[in-house]
């Protein structure tokens, strides 16, 4: 090798490494937080840590039972996994499953984006999406929906790297269908894009997502669509936007609440320029992650369904996709190319005043952990007045109630009991047993007022009396 060739050759290796090593930053992210912040499954997921350990004991599900979320049957059977771990160790590992499918999802994002768009963007791509707050937040309270995206984008970068590669990527698709009903769309397109009727195999994977559901549903309640039905129910309950009317408004805020403002900006203007430039065939998933996210979104409003952030995840990650070739695709043009330059200085222009949007609106790290030590205190306040000797001397009384339904599925995870010996007294009064109260501003406006729920119920009845008390909860306690 030349004396010249030899650094040419170690700054291409430079410019390969780089990305790599930035991609791998991101990744660390949530494990880091895992290690550094201890927190814990939210409501829907304390439900499926629930009904996991319910069927591991042979017990049926309570998918009826007092403000229930949708149950999602992949999760259930991660939480009867989890579950041989014990109730602490547990319930910290759902969590920590979820953190890293959040590092999957980033990378997946980077290898989807590296092949459509080209390397820089790929990692802007992910920069975006792994530093989403909404998405972190999810991770870091064990929601389902980030071990869902990451299965439907690392099936994208499957499909893009070997197109119509077949079994592999419509196993990924089952899987999350098996978590977020969402994915149906992307398997039903998915099974046309390989020509699914000429392939049995494909076929049979493409059913096991709405088939395995509904049989799970009729197993437990008799009822094949009860999820569908269940929800609408639930969303009437809890007075929760709903109806194709809320659609078109919700679509942008809340699109732009997951993406962040300047990212959907830039993913709608990159759409528009790689549309241009590389044309619809060669942008086919990135598209149809787009496209189908936004058809289920308008189809949830069509079903009477509650209209959710949570349900255009998969298009504002796709836009985050977009959003990585509008800042750095050009990048990709040839060093000569009149355009490099003038897209050089508007993406220059555009990540100022991002920058500047994040600092001034955007929540900052600072507030993360603001939340996330809110999470802990009130976590550790909670198992330290349940295992209160007074309060569990009152608990063999009658039942341990809160003001709603809000922590109703930590305690049955924490005190392993069945749905009988804990509730909410917004469902049913109790004459006798623990009444449990919340204590703080934030904590009374996180556990103690819930949608749907009589703020009467943050008073305690007669006949009961004081028992104990923390930073988070107090006890009140009759027999």
């Amino acid at each position: 090798m030349s004396a010249t060739a030899a650094p040419a050759a170690a700054s291409r290796s430079g410019l390969r490494v780089a990305p790599a090593a930035i991609v791998a930053a991101l990744a660390a992210i949530p494990p880091v937080v895992f290690v550094a912040f201890p927190t814990y499954p939210q409501y829907d997921s304390y439900f499926h840590l629930v009904w996991g350990r319910a069927v591991l004991h042979g017990v049926s599900p309570d998918f009826g039972a007092y403000a229930a979320p949708t149950e999602h049957p992949l999760y259930i059977a991660l939480g009867a996994l989890v579950s041989l771990l014990g109730t602490a160790a547990g319930e910290r590992a759902l969590v920590m499953v979820t953190l890293l499918s959040l590092s999957a999802l980033t990378v997946a994002v980077y290898r989807l984006g590296e092949r459509v768009f080209g390397r820089w963007p790929g990692v802007a791509a992910a920069a975006f999406t792994g530093t989403s707050f909404a998405l972190l937040l999810y991770a870091v309270r064990a929601y389902v929906d980030v071990p869902f995206l990451a299965l439907v984008l690392w099936a994208g970068a499957l499909e893009v790297a070997r197109p119509r590669r077949g079994l592999l990527v419509m196993a990924l698709l089952a899987a999350a269908g098996l978590l977020r009903p969402e994915a149906w769309v992307l398997i039903g397109l998915y099974w046309l894009w390989c020509g699914g009727w000429r392939r049995p195999a494909l076929t049979a994977l493409a059913a096991i997502a709405p088939l395995g559901w509904a049989a799970v549903d009729a197993a437990v309640t008799g009822d094949p669509l009860h999820s569908l039905h269940a929800t609408s129910s639930l969303a009437e309950t809890l007075g929760r936007e709903r109806g194709i009317a809320k659609v078109p408004r919700a679509l942008v805020t809340l699109l732009a609440d997951v993406a962040r403002p300047p990212v959907a900006l830039l993913g709608v203007a990159g759409v528009a320029l790689a549309v241009r430039r590389f044309g619809v065939r060669r942008l086919a998933v990135p598209l149809a992650l787009l496209g189908a996210g936004l058809i289920t979104f308008v189809a949830t409003g069509v079903a009477g369904l509650p209209i959710l952030l949570r349900y255009l995840t998969v298009p504002a990650v796709a836009l985050c996709l977009f959003a990585g070739y509008a800042l750095l695709g050009f990048t990709t043009l040839p060093a000569g190319d009149v355009w490099r330059a003038r897209w050089a200085r508007a993406a220059l222009i555009a990540a100022v005043l991002g920058a500047a949007f994040v600092v001034v609106k955007a929540p900052s790290a600072g507030k993360l952990r603001d939340e996330l030590g809110f999470v802990h205190r009130a976590h550790s306040d909670l198992v330290a007045i349940l295992h209160a000797p007074a309060v569990r001397r009152a608990a063999r009384c009658g039942p341990i109630t809160f003001p709603n339904y809000r922590l109703v599925p930590d305690t049955r995870w924490l005190l392993d009991v069945p749905a009988a010996r804990v509730g909410a007294r917004s469902a049913r009064r109790h004459a006798h047993g623990v009444a449990i109260f919340v204590l703080g501003q934030k904590a009374l406006k996180r556990y103690g007022f819930a949608d749907g729920a009589s703020p009467r119920t943050n008073a305690p009845d007669p006949g009961f009396v004081p028992v104990a008390r923390n930073g988070t909860f107090s006890a009140y306690g009759a027999c």
